[in-house]
């Protein structure tokens, strides 16, 4: 029988709340915003929009959120992150709404999460913990799961340090020497090590995979384009209005986690590959910046980059500071095409509005998802930017090269064409990226 980390070990699936840690669906629970006084670092948000987001990413795990607070702390506490009234005057929270969890927006350190959970008599996560039960809820493919589980398991690996009584146990030892053999923390961690090392086995595995499928799309002639944006910013619902599919879209934060790729045309391109990705968040824990890394991957091969905003929030332009530090961290600088939707103009006052649609240019434009409006303009946009940066080819072809002269026609602009007794010679115009698509396909 093959060993398995205890229940208290950690949720290894990203998925455990109810088999784990006994928490139902629905749970009524807290959430608390620490604000350290006098940490250094400009911070853009305001406390009350990091609190707001907070309570939706708590949301997205189906937590009934039963209060809320922001808690300013003079001075971070090494044993409970707060000070002893904080922690009285929360703890009463707890039992005057009898929740079962208690979010804390911030980084607990696994000693401050045993001293909180005692305390506070009450199931404690910190923020890393709460996008991870997120992502868990989120992921359906296998690439998505195995990224989950390792992150899962890597932030849990620095948390067996919690003095549950069953880590006190002593298991038998094995061989002849006897002795009080391995205790239950040793196992766990070992286990979890060689957990650890399996799925980096695999993940390297689907990592290939992914490298081969992007090297076989990379010589079929049809541009990427990625939307990234902030969680909830309507990527998925542009996704849907661009492709007629119907990938999940909902006013929840991650509520698309996997990476989607539909064929979409455009003005001038027969085929166009759209591909919807993950949404970004401030303080993204940084388990799952390595673990997404392979996801994130798709977009740093992308033609074009669709940069999706939600410009009804009070906080659009702190997040879109945030989506532009996960590109650079991804290697993706100023020199990759990159065109600006400013969605969700719909939920903008008039005089917003207005002065909005002012400000949009050929690197912006203004859109609604949800209501179409603005969808065209951006199609015509995204088919300008792929054509840019093209220059002239003298391209020759034979006489059979029918499907070599058609894509040519399809994907870039033929300027003039020369007959001769062994074929033609066409002058087309093309970007870069497509003439290295057709170099590819020619063989």
């Amino acid at each position: 029988m093959s060993e398995t980390p205890t229940a208290e070990a950690g949720n290894t699936s990203g998925t455990g709340f109810d088999q784990q840690r006994g928490l139902r669906t629905g749970a009524p629970g807290l959430v608390i915003l620490p604000v350290v006084e006098g940490r250094g670092g400009a911070e853009i948000r305001a406390p009350e929009a990091r609190l707001a987001e907070a309570v939706g990413l708590a949301q997205a795990i189906a937590l009934d959120v039963v209060g809320e607070e922001i808690v300013r702390v003079r001075k971070a506490s090494a044993s409970h992150l707060f000070g002893k009234g904080q922690i009285e005057r929360v703890a009463a929270m707890v039992a005057a709404h009898e929740a079962e969890l208690v979010v804390i927006d911030a980084a607990v350190s696994p000693i401050q999460q045993r001293n909180l959970e005692r305390d506070l008599k009450a199931k404690v996560i910190d923020r890393t913990g709460l996008i991870l039960e997120i992502f868990g809820e989120r992921a359906s493919t296998r690439e998505g799961t195995l990224q989950v589980e390792l992150a899962h398991l890597q932030y849990q690996a620095s948390r067996l340090v919690r003095s549950w009584t069953h880590l006190e146990r002593q298991r038998g030892g094995f061989g002849f020497m006897g002795g009080p053999g391995e205790s239950q923390i040793e196992m766990d961690r070992r286990l979890i090590k060689d957990r650890i090392v399996r799925l980096k086995a695999e993940l390297e595995d689907v990592r290939r995979t992914r490298g081969l499928h992007r090297r076989q799309r990379q010589k079929a002639p049809w541009p990427v384009i990625a939307l990234v944006g902030y969680t909830n910013a309507g990527k998925s619902t542009l996704f849907n209005r661009l492709t007629g599919a119907e990938v999940r879209a909902e006013d929840l934060l991650f509520a698309t986690l996997d990476p989607t790729m539909r064929a979409i045309r455009l003005p001038g391109h027969d085929k166009v590959v759209l591909s919807d990705t993950v949404g970004f968040v401030s303080n993204l824990p940084t388990q799952l910046v390595a673990a997404f890394r392979a996801t994130l991957e798709e977009v740093t091969e992308a033609d074009l980059i669709v940069h999706v905003r939600d410009v009804s929030h009070p906080d659009s332009a702190a997040q879109a500071a945030d989506v532009a530090e996960v590109l650079n961290a991804l290697g993706m600088g100023a020199e990759r095409p990159m065109l600006t939707v400013m969605n969700k103009i719909d939920a903008l006052e008039p005089e917003a509005r207005a002065a909005l649609l002012a400000r949009t240019g050929d690197d912006a434009v203004a859109v609604s998802a949800l209501t179409g409006e603005g969808v065209e303009a951006l199609q015509e946009q995204m088919a300008v930017m792929l054509r840019a940066g093209t220059r002239v080819h003298a391209i020759r072809l034979g006489q059979g090269d029918g499907r070599l002269m058609a894509w040519l026609h399809a994907h870039g602009e033929v300027m003039g064409r020369e007959d001769d007794a062994d074929g033609m010679v066409l002058w087309v115009r093309l970007s870069d990226a497509d003439h290295a698509r057709f170099v590819m396909t020619r063989g």
